[in-house]
């Protein structure tokens, strides 16, 4: 008698369960359907800078192509100031559904993080990765009255005279100033920084007018320089020649390999996105990337059109180059609040 209403206990529980779970289905049902319909409205892209630059660049010239694949409007939403940071931020506290994504930058993520000690957003904790999608490699040029022609000449000459050689900057915890940096480190050089305020137009300008000796810019802001006489090439930072500048060699290639460095582009959504709405998101980005239009766009600026073989590669890609700067920004104890 006793086990018989045991069974019968038992068995009204299991009930009651199966009831409390047949009730719960249409709640979960309604995330897992709204991911599989994703996206069902226009998607925005916030890039932290204004317009014109080169992240707005390679978000507007990959806004097209992504529409298309993923079936609606994509929304370039420019919200500049802070180096990034108010972009950044923005999109850190975006709804993480899939319709506010980030245009991330090598300064943003990888720099800002050690360079201001009153940046709330954490990148790594605060975003999720999706794909890189613009790869720019770093160019050591110089003014082409200064006597050294390569990196190699450049390291015996200020060795010579240490102290004498200026090295311009667009600003302190810029990527061209922590590029020059790490070189200066790795060759033992002794130089000094002489910061710009933001862009690279003026410190450019100085060195092609002789006022400042050399600088790192990006192949895209100094190609047209190089090819017009108005400045010479010594080195670049990617491990194998550029397309661009088939003559130039690599810093590598001039006994450098730690100076492998670009300023890159991804895009990165708010932390907690679901991971099937990541996933699809990558797999327009890696399409629209292979896209020649778009390659050769890029590649006429002197970019080069990339995407992460996974969202956990573009992870670690970021961690390392974040690594790498913030160890660099310590070492020279830049802050920039």
């Amino acid at each position: 008698m006793t086990a018989t209403v045991t069974m019968t206990r038992r068995r009204a529980g299991l009930a009651l369960l199966a009831g409390a779970l047949l009730a719960l289905a249409p709640w979960h049902a309604q995330p897992a359907r709204a991911q599989s319909d994703y996206p069902t409205k226009p998607i925005t892209i916030i890039v932290p800078f204004a317009p014109g630059g080169a992240s707005d660049f390679a978000a507007r010239l990959i806004q097209p192509r992504l529409a298309e694949i993923l079936g609606q409007q994509i929304v370039i939403e420019n919200r500049d100031g802070a180096a990034g940071n108010v972009g950044m931020d923005l999109a850190a506290r975006a709804k993480p559904d899939g319709y506010t994504l980030f245009l991330a930058n090598v300064g943003t993520v990888s720099i800002n993080p050690s360079l201001f000690s009153s940046l709330r957003v954490k990148p790594m904790e605060d975003f999720v990765p999706i794909s890189i999608i613009a790869d720019t490699p770093g160019l050591l040029i110089a003014n082409p009255k200064f006597p050294p022609n390569n990196v190699v000449e450049l390291v015996a000459y200020v060795k010579a005279h240490p102290g004498e050689v200026n090295f311009a900057s667009p600003g302190t915890g810029s990527v061209n100033r922590l590029e020059m940096e790490s070189f200066r480190r790795e060759a033992g050089l002794d130089m000094n920084h002489v910061p710009y305020k933001g862009g690279a137009g003026p410190a450019t300008a100085d060195v092609m007018g002789g006022h400042v000796s050399l600088m790192f810019v990006t192949i895209s802001s100094g190609i047209n320089h190089v090819k017009g006489g108005r400045l010479k090439a010594l080195g670049v930072s990617t491990k194998e020649r550029v397309p661009q500048l088939p003559d130039v060699p690599t810093m590598t290639e001039q006994g450098f390999p730690k100076s492998v460095s670009s300023s890159w582009q991804g895009l990165l959504a708010p932390a907690g996105t679901p991971q099937p709405i990541i996933d699809k998101l990558h797999a327009a980005v890696v399409e629209a990337m292979k896209d020649p239009a778009i390659k050769a766009r890029m590649a006429e600026s002197g970019v080069i059109a990339v995407s992460s073989p996974s969202p956990a590669d573009f992870k670690a890609y970021i961690q390392a180059d974040a690594d790498k700067w913030g160890a660099v920004i310590k070492e020279i104890g830049a802050k920039a609040d």
